[in-house]
This record gives C-alpha cells, structure tokens and sequence, in this order.
C-alpha cells in the first residue's frame, strides 16, 4: 500500500511538473513570437530604407555616365500634357545640349518644350514646368515616391516616417 501511495504521489507530482513545463513552453513560445514579430517590423522598415539609399547611389551614378536617364519619364509627362499647354524642361547646365538635341529629336511629342539651365541642379534632376504647374521629374524625388510606397504598406508603428533620411543617403 505504501508502495502504491508512493508512486501514485510521484505520478501526480510529474503530472503536475509536466503541465507546469508545458505552460513556461507555452509562454516562452508566444512571447518569442512577440519579439520575433516586433523584430521584423523593425528590419523590415531598415531593410526598405537601405534598398532607396543603394537604389539612389546606383541611379546617381548612372545619371552621371548617362545624362540623359531621365528620357523616358519626361517623354511620360509630355505625353499627358495638352497641346496648347507651354512647357520647360529645366535641367542642370551642363546637360543643356544633350537635353535640347534629346528634345528636338523624339518622336511624336505632342509638346516640344523648351529646355533651359536650372542653377544649382545636379545630374539625375530635371523639372518640367508649366502654366498649370510643375514637376520634379529627378531621381530623387522618384525614389522618394516610391519610398512612399513602400513606407505606407508597412504596419504602423514600424519606425519614423519616410520623409526622414537614413545617414547613407545624408552621407552621399
């Protein structure tokens, strides 16, 4: 009888052991997925900015071996203007050649605008301007866009907004 109240009290005992390992396994498992998930947002957000900040050194670099990048998007812009609309494409100084002959040269531009010299611009920017308003058509401000994007999709609550700028892209 002794015997049998013995192991009848080590069996409650285990049982009562298991259960409780089970609920610490239980708590250690959800609270890990908390941080697991809490970590995740946060890179995800870091890992978004740091793919803009690679993008724009890559652009920025290929607007200085290629001048005229931005082509395709100015040629986009005309397309949606209307013909009796005046325009001006204003690009950095030492861009204004190739942009004019780039301009006289496409096809099927329902505007020809006029190209100008903007101060202070930098390879990879250029503006289009017109009576109804203007348009920053640069490579920054197309990367900010899509930064926009990204950073909107994100849940809240994942880090600071997409205005901020990460010190990759400040340094560059």
């Amino acid at each position: 009888e002794g015997r049998q109240m013995e192991r009848e009290s080590q069996t409650t005992a285990q049982k009562t052991s298991h259960a409780q390992s089970a609920l610490q396994i239980a708590a250690l498992i959800t609270r890990f997925t908390q941080q697991r998930d809490h970590y995740m947002q946060a890179v995800e957000h870091e890992v978004v900015k740091l793919a803009l900040a690679i993008s724009a050194r890559i652009l920025r670099r290929e607007a200085q071996m290629d001048p005229l990048l931005l082509t395709g998007a100015v040629r986009v812009a005309l397309g949606q203007l209307v013909g009796a609309t005046e325009a001006r494409l204003v690009v950095p100084g030492a861009e204004l050649d190739l942009w004019s002959d780039a301009m006289a040269h496409l096809p099927n531009l329902p505007i020809r605008p006029t190209v100008q010299s903007g101060e202070g611009m930098r390879p990879g920017e250029c503006m289009l301007e017109t009576g109804l308003g203007s348009v920053d058509l640069g490579i920054q401000s197309q990367l900010a866009e899509i930064g926009r994007g990204f950073f909107d999709r994100l849940p809240a609550g994942t880090g600071s907004s997409s205005g901020e700028k990460s010190n990759s892209e400040k340094n560059s």
